[in-house]
């Protein structure tokens, strides 16, 4: 059984270039359907991934979020050790 999906232009665009691309390296012809298969077949092995991708945040921070989280470290004299940590986490 087959079902239409509908997508928009760039993504079909996409799906066509890579199809190209596939037929290119490896002289194989494969359809629309195998490649959106294969694509959900590895999407679903890496699905937290997919999942995360739909989140409003990101993990792991980009290069800027990382810099910034880095310029605004300061020193505050005061030495904290596993215990003081977990001191403070777990009461």
């Amino acid at each position: 059984m087959t079902t239409a999906v509908k997508v928009d232009d760039d993504a079909k665009s996409r799906l066509e270039e890579l199809q190209a691309e596939i037929r290119l390296q490896t002289g194989r012809k494969v359809t629309q359907q195998e490649l959106l298969t294969r694509l959900i077949d590895n999407a679903y092995e890496s699905r937290e991934e997919v999942i995360d991708s739909f989140r409003e945040s990101s993990v792991p921070l980009s290069e800027a979020e990382k810099e910034a989280m880095r310029e605004a470290r300061f020193n505050s004299g005061v030495e904290t050790d596993e215990d003081d940590i977990d001191d403070i986490l777990y009461g």
